[in-house]
């Protein structure tokens, strides 16, 4: 591979030259930190496309360990002569697969879906076999400095582990804050070609694959250069593949893959790792449903939170009610609330509700991220509002918090709680329907107050949908189901709930049929609708489950993905 033997270079009295220890130092701690990141990256784009983020990131990581033994068994055959060349030629092999590999599985998803599994886990391995190849060979080479087996492993290892946490903290704190994933992937494998510049250049003298290594170094850095130039406009160009409208704004984030699509006839469509949030056609069916019902059952509700929905949509509905005096919203992602505070398609749909004349925006006070304060444009400028009249609008906190996190920071209790998470289809999101989730949003209700909970299809997961209201009376809450057709979706479901105390079950469904005015400002929702939607089929609600959801038992997990799944 090298074009001739190699040799390391030795010193006036025989012993290998004293600065290759740092030299090699570099190399592993470059080669522990871009693995990780690499594997990091891989499971991102996996968990995006396929969703279940923590099966992906499980098996991608299982896998890539795996063939890290493999690439070990393998580096038993190279001879001494080719360690030097087959490290640095490996080097460039995994930066050019770890670079492009997010886009070829985008771009492989959305056009070879059947083969998609095979170039996947073909990356998965490939880049496996490379890292556990690598490590080996650093290692023989290093035993030319360190006879002593321990202290060989030691000084290998060591770098390593402290690469490998050197990658972790800065794919998540630092490289999503200036790239995409697709960038970020190239951006490492630039790093990785940087450690082999270094590897190549103190050993350049010793071996002998000076042109052969520097043409293939040249080629493969244009490859890259070229790829980090393109990547976000291939990543949407495959990503327009998989929707039937014009693609109009993608963005990952830490927390999710956030797309935005708009049809000819300007219906704005919000995608969350590939799965439709909502249409503007028929979201307000969907919204009115999710808040105008406890809104108007409680009749007077000042307090309102709102867990999830930072596309802003629930606070339109929720500031029709001139009794409101605090909205607090809290959604984890901080560029979706950005997103639907400044996005002109956002604005429009959700009627600036997150920048509203009627809203100023506080700090709760909590010690977590907030969201920024985003200027209430219009206020003064362009309607001659007197600011210092309006201090009786209601307030809107917009915090940027795991939810489970801030039920236990607030203070003060809630009139009405709004649930808007997105479907139970990944462990992390089956949390937010567990009892120990709804015994959190009891001690923050209201006597006399309503929870909300989105609960997906009753018809397509009728099994989840049946579990979230178990779940939710065996925390505490006396529980109701009520339901609706929205286009988009399909038939949909929502559970209401009281304290026991206030209402059991047969009262809160008087109350609901009892509804006879809901604000003037709906667009689809009457006290007619509310009834009916209390009415189910004969035998709907009826099953021989009775697992409920707990922090270690996902049981509407498997519900939910039985259901849609069948």
């Amino acid at each position: 591979m090298g074009g001739g033997n190699e040799f390391i270079e030795k010193n006036s009295l025989g012993e290998p030259q004293s600065g290759s220890g740092w030299v090699l130092s570099i190399i592993i701690f470059v080669m522990g930190g871009c693995g990780l990141a690499y594997e990091y990256t891989f499971s991102k784009i996996a968990s995006d496309l396929l969703g279940n983020s923590v099966q992906q990131w499980a098996v991608i990581i299982a896998v890539m360990l795996f063939f890290m033994g493999v690439g070990s068994e393998i580096q038993r055959y190279i001879s001494d002569k080719r360690v030097v060349s087959s490290l640095l030629y490996s080097q460039l092999l995994l930066a050019l697969l770890g670079g492009f590999g997010p886009v070829l599985m985008l771009w492989t998803f959305t056009s070879f879906p059947y083969q998609y599994g095979l170039v996947h886990y073909g990356l998965t391995s490939i880049i496996g076999v490379i890292i556990g190849f690598e490590i080996p060979l650093i290692t023989r080479i290093n035993e030319r400095f360190s006879r002593d087996i321990s202290s060989n492993l030691a000084r290998v290892l060591k770098m390593d582990y402290i690469g490998a946490l050197a990658g972790a903290l800065l794919w998540v704190f630092l490289l999503p804050k200036f790239f995409s994933l697709n960038e970020t992937a190239f951006v490492l494998a630039f790093i990785s070609m940087a450690s082999t510049l270094l590897c190549w250049f103190y050993f350049s003298r010793s071996v002998k694959l000076n042109v052969l290594f520097l043409s293939v170094f040249a080629v493969v850095m244009v490859f890259l250069g070229y790829g980090q130039s393109q990547t976000n406009q291939w990543a949407l160009s495959a990503e327009q593949r998989i929707y039937a409208d014009r693609v109009v704004y993608v963005e990952t984030t830490p927390y999710q893959h956030i797309v935005l699509t708009q049809s000819d006839h300007a219906n704005l469509r919000c995608y969350i790792n590939g799965h439709i949030q909502f249409s503007a056609n028929d979201e307000h069916i969907y919204h009115e449903q999710l808040v105008h019902p406890a809104m108007a059952a409680h009749r007077s509700p000042r307090r309102v939170l709102v867990l999830g929905g930072g596309d802003g949509l629930a606070v339109r509905e929720i500031l029709k009610y001139p009794s409101v005096e605090e909205v607090t919203l809290v959604d984890l992602d901080p560029a979706m609330t950005r997103l639907a505070a400044e996005h002109p398609l956002f604005i429009s749909l959700n009627e600036s509700s997150l920048t509203h004349e009627k809203v100023r925006l506080v700090s709760s006070g909590l010690g977590v991220s907030m969201g920024e304060a985003y200027e209430l444009e219009g206020v003064s400028q362009n309607r001659g509002v007197d600011v210092d009249s309006l201090d009786s609008r209601p307030k809107l906190n917009v915090i940027n918090i795991d939810a489970s996190r801030y039920l236990k920071q607030a203070d003060g209790i809630y009139d009405i709680i709004i649930c808007d998470f997105p479907d139970p289809s990944s462990p992390d999101l089956a949390k937010l329907y567990s009892m120990h989730f709804y015994g959190s949003l009891l001690k923050k209700l209201a006597h006399d107050g309503f929870i909300v909970q989105q609960s997906t299809s009753p018809y397509r997961a009728k099994e989840a949908f049946l579990c979230i209201g178990r779940t939710m009376k065996l925390g505490g809450l006396a529980a109701v189901p009520y339901h609706d057709h929205v286009p988009s979706f399909g038939e949909w479901g929502w559970w209401i709930a009281t304290h026991p105390s206030y209402a059991s079950e047969l009262r809160l469904k008087g109350i609901l049929k009892g509804i006879k005015k809901v604000t003037d400002y709906t667009r689809y929702l009457t006290p007619e609708i509310i009834h009916s939607s209390l009415s189910f089929g004969k035998e709907d609600l009826i099953t021989r489950e009775t697992d409920i959801t707990t922090i270690t038992n996902s049981a509407i997990l498997n519900h939910y993905l039985n259901g849609f799944l069948e």
